[in-house]
Formats: structure tokens, sequence, C-alpha cells
């Protein structure tokens, strides 16, 4: 299987302030999906509450979405299956025409276990296989709700779902170096994807690039950072969508702040997966692809990233060490040195 070559940053080209980024073809409306092309503007469905899930999945298919990103742990699968059959039906589209990922819960680690997992979600999903199934963490949940570091013997028996075709990709979720380093180690079957948290306040420069150069394609969750309600605004940083930057540089090229934001992300050549209930927004977000930014709009969301704001980081209350050689205990931004050794 090849990896996803196609998709290293574009970012990176040299270009004049004026001249215009080139950008992904983040939807791919043109062309029919393969089993190595993920679109890179899709749809999250974390935080929707269950009676609005169906209606905006469905809603995301027919505004021209073809990503789809879920999780056992949400809790919604059952009205994502919903949505989906009913986006299908209205669109006049097929099941290959779409890309649907999901993600193991860590209660489900046992290599036992793996399968078991896997078919409950393809089950409330109503599909006979997904595109990609990751693990959502390198953590599994024992009894007693103790938690402990745990991926090697998980990932065996991921991969074996891989080999049996229930799963055409199987990838990671919020791995840090080290882990992600031990795991390639360890596999004869890496990686195609890993999904973690990074927007302009979490830009994670040398992380992205690494996988680049490992052929591991990123999904950026949260792309929008912190607007989903689950999290508290602090003092600093405000929230990135009322940020006076995005909103000059969106005001600048006739897009809303929001698209700003996707658009730099799939311009690094990550997947973003932001969700809404609202099919306004929906339908705007979706329209991020269409968002043209210059080098310059680059170089001033950069200074962005010097807030390293991480939202989501559960060390603390499931007391297992997370994101180890992204920062430090403080959580702030390490010093690039693991980078420059690997």
């Amino acid at each position: 299987m090849k990896g996803f070559s196609h998709l290293l940053p574009l970012a990176a080209l040299v270009v004049s302030d004026e001249q215009q980024i080139p950008l992904y073809p983040a939807e791919q409306k043109a062309q029919p999906l393969t089993l190595d092309a993920i679109p890179l503007l899709g749809f999250g469905t974390w935080n929707l509450k269950q009676p609005n899930t169906s209606e905006a999945v469905s809603w995301a298919i027919q505004v021209g979405y073809r990503h789809i990103d879920c999780a056992a742990a949400y809790g919604n699968e059952e009205e994502v299956g919903e949505g989906l059959a009913d986006g299908l039906k209205k669109t006049g589209l097929k099941r290959e025409d779409l890309w649907i990922t999901s993600k193991l819960w860590n209660d489900h680690h046992a290599p036992e276990a793996v399968q078991e997992g896997l078919d409950l979600s393809l089950q409330k999903l109503g599909l006979d296989y997904l595109d990609l199934y990751h693990m959502h963490w390198p953590v599994a949940s024992g009894a007693g709700g103790k938690n402990q570091i745990y991926y090697l013997k998980t990932w065996e028996s991921m991969v074996k779902q891989f080999e049996a075709g229930k799963t055409r990709h199987i990838g990671v979720s919020n791995f840090s170096p080290e882990q992600l380093t031990d795991l390639l180690n360890n596999t004869s079957t890496p990686p195609h994807v890993h999904q973690f948290e990074t927007h302009p306040y979490l830009q994670q420069k040398e992380w992205v690039e690494w996988h680049a150069k490992h052929k591991i394609h990123v999904t950026a969750y949260s792309p929008l950072a912190g607007t989903n309600p689950t999290y508290k605004e602090g003092d600093k940083p405000e929230p990135l969508l009322r940020s006076p930057v995005l909103h000059k540089i969106a005001k600048k090229r006739g897009c809303t702040p929001a698209q700003v934001a996707l658009q730099w992300g799939m311009s690094r050549g990550t997947s973003v997966i932001p969700k809404s209930i609202h099919k306004e927004y929906i339908e705007g977000n979706f329209h991020a692809s269409e968002c043209v930014l210059k080098k310059k709009d680059f170089k001033k969301l950069s200074k962005s990233g010097e807030y390293f704001h991480r939202y989501n980081n559960p060390s603390d209350s499931w007391q297992v060490p997370l994101y180890e050689g992204l920062e430090d205990s403080d959580g702030k931004h390490k010093p690039a040195k693991w980078f420059k050794h690997h």
C-alpha cells in the first residue's frame, strides 16, 4: 500500500508575497476517491448531540463533504450512520464515494477486544468496512478505571483487521514522538494516518514535518482551536475565531475567519475536520478550499503559534504521561532537539 506522499505540504513552496498559495484538491469532487486519497476537508462529529447528529451529517454530505470522522467514544455512531444513509439517499452517491473514519476506544485495547470494537462501530454505522480506523489514544483503560500506556499489541490486532479488509487504512491518534517511533520500530505495517490537535495556536511545525518525512498523513482535529464549548476559555489566548489577525486576513481575502483557519491547515498538507450543527456554518466551512491565502498571510498566522495552546490534554485526569517530547510539564513548547535527531 503506497503512502500519502502526494499530500506533502505545499506551504513550503517559495512564492512572492502576492502570489497565490497553490490549493490542494481538498474535496476532489471531480474525481472518484481511491484507497489512498483522503479528502483534506472533512466533517467532524465530536460533541455533536444525538438529536442533531444525523441531520448534520446528512446535510454535510449534501453540501459536498466526502470525508466524515467519528469515533466510538463520541457516543453517536448510530446517529452518524443514519445521517450517512440519508445523505447517500438524497445525493444519489454510493458508499465508495465517501471516506469514513472511526476510532477504537481505550476500553477495547486488549488484542482480543479490537475486532469486537471495530465490529460494534461497523454495526452502529451500518457499514461493511471503514476507510480508516484509528487507535484513539495510546492508552488502555483497565479494571477499576486504571489507565496505562499500552499500544503495541493493540496495534498488532489492528493490523489483522486491516489485512482482513474490515478497514482500508489504519492509524493512530494523540501519540507522542517517542510512542510513534516505538511503534514504527516494532511493526512492519506503519500507520497511514496520525490524527492530533493542531491549529494556528498549536502549530507544531516540526512534528507535522516529521510526519511528511515518514510518509504518515496528518489529520488535524480541533482545527478551529477552542471553539468547542467543552473547552473553557482562559485569559490567553483569545478564541481563535475572534483573533484580530484572522479577521484582518479574512476581510482582505473575502473569506470568513473559519475559512482562513481551515485553509491554513489544508495548505500545510493536513486534512481538517471541523464540526457544526448549524447548516450555514457547515456550508461555509465547506467552501474553505476557495479561500485563497498569500504568503504574507501565512507569515502573520505563524506568529499566532507563539501561544502554543493545547486544548485537549487528559494527562492529569487519566494519570498517564501524554505528549512527551512535544511540551514540558507546564505545557510549554519544548525546543526541537528531539526532531533534529529523528
